[in-house]
This record gives structure tokens, C-alpha cells and sequence, in this order.
């Protein structure tokens, strides 16, 4: 089973992402794409990267805006597994832009 960060740590690893907030209980990203198709787009990336880190965020999509949120609910909280995701998102939405 993967380390749970501290909170500490998860402050820390949010320093490094964009504009994700959270505690140890889960980190979350909300963005506003430019249209529903776009938003798609970018879900579909995020599945194919999902699938090849084999760990999976909760996706809500509501028009165009996708909140994102990462847990590894296996282990009860953040590890570094939510983090490197986070950070993988936050590429495909650079991309998007």
C-alpha cells in the first residue's frame, strides 16, 4: 500500500502544481475550458493517462468546467501517486490552452 502524505507534505507537493488545493484527505483542481468539446478533449487525455499510471481521478464534468479530484482510496488519502497525476493533468491542461 502506497505512503499517505503528511499535511505538511501535501502543502508542500501543492506548491508545485496549479491552482490545486486540498488537505491530506484529497486534492482537487477546478478549470473552465473554452467548450464542452474541449472539456471532453481534455477528459479523454486524462483517461488515457490515467489508464497508463493505472490510477484514476474522480472527474466531474459540468458543461465546460471539469473539476478534478485525486485520492488513492486504497489508501485512505493522498500519496504520491495523486501527486504525479495532479502533475500530469496539469500538463494536458497547459496543452489545452
Amino acid at each position: 500500500m502506497a505512503d499517505l502524505l503528511t499535511a505538511h507534505a501535501v502543502r508542500q507537493e501543492l506548491g508545485g502544481l496549479t491552482d490545486w488545493s486540498g488537505d491530506p484527505a484529497g486534492i482537487g483542481r477546478t478549470v473552465r475550458l473554452g467548450s464542452f468539446p474541449d472539456a471532453i478533449a481534455v477528459v479523454d487525455r486524462v483517461a488515457t493517462v490515467a489508464e497508463e499510471l493505472d490510477h484514476h481521478p474522480d472527474i466531474d464534468i459540468r458543461w465546460r468546467t471539469l473539476t478534478f479530484r485525486c485520492v488513492t482510496h486504497s489508501a485512505g488519502g493522498v500519496t504520491h501517486r495523486d501527486i504525479v497525476l495532479a502533475g500530469r493533468i496539469d500538463d494536458i491542461l497547459r496543452s489545452a490552452a
